[in-house]
């Protein structure tokens, strides 16, 4: 996929993954929003629960630097990536994904790559169906646990922080027994 993230037009590309080889646990979204691809950052919105999320569990919250928060989630062993490379959308909304337009990025490649993962956290039911359809097939890792998680998204407001951070737990939880 492409490396750098676009935003002309109704045309968006994801960013590169985030992971080091020793990666346990892989979080997957579905495809960055505007604000995040504007500043180039995964889940740069504001109110975006994920930094907040991360920083109860692995002390990489929003008030660090962004180089220093995927630092603290490299350690963990901990990688981030989206399932969609490229779709084309108007604004942040995984509903706007033109479903026709979707590239899948090369998730197989990053499984082979962190031969220790062993969950797939999806952030969100987009992220989850996306993988389902695109990657799900082709993927030869029957030994990875898949886990739907709610969304971090603001548009996800059914759940506040406190029940989506007790929810998240479950990534340090099986961190902690991998």
């Amino acid at each position: 996929m492409s490396a750098g993230p676009g935003i002309c037009g109704l045309e968006a590309s994801s960013f590169e993954p985030v992971y080091r080889e020793d990666a346990q646990i892989l979080i997957l979204g579905s495809m960055p929003g505007v604000a995040s691809l504007a500043a180039g950052q995964y889940y740069a919105h504001p109110r975006n629960a994920f930094w907040p999320i991360m920083g109860a569990l692995f002390d990489a919250g929003p008030e660090l630097p962004y180089p220093e928060r995927l630092a603290r989630l490299l350690d963990a062993r901990i990688a981030l990536w989206d399932v969609i490379g490229r779709c084309q959308r108007v604004g942040s909304l995984d509903s706007a994904i033109a479903t026709d337009s979707i590239e899948a990025n090369d998730l197989p490649g990053l499984f082979a790559a962190c031969p220790g993962l062993t969950h797939v956290f999806f952030n969100g039911s987009a992220a989850e169906a996306a993988f389902r359809k695109h990657i799900g097939p082709a993927c030869t890792r029957k030994d990875l646990t898949l886990v739907r998680l709610p969304s971090t998204s603001p548009a996800h407001a059914a759940l506040g922080l406190a029940d989506k951070l007790a929810v998240w737990q479950a990534v340090r939880i099986h961190l902690t027994e991998s």
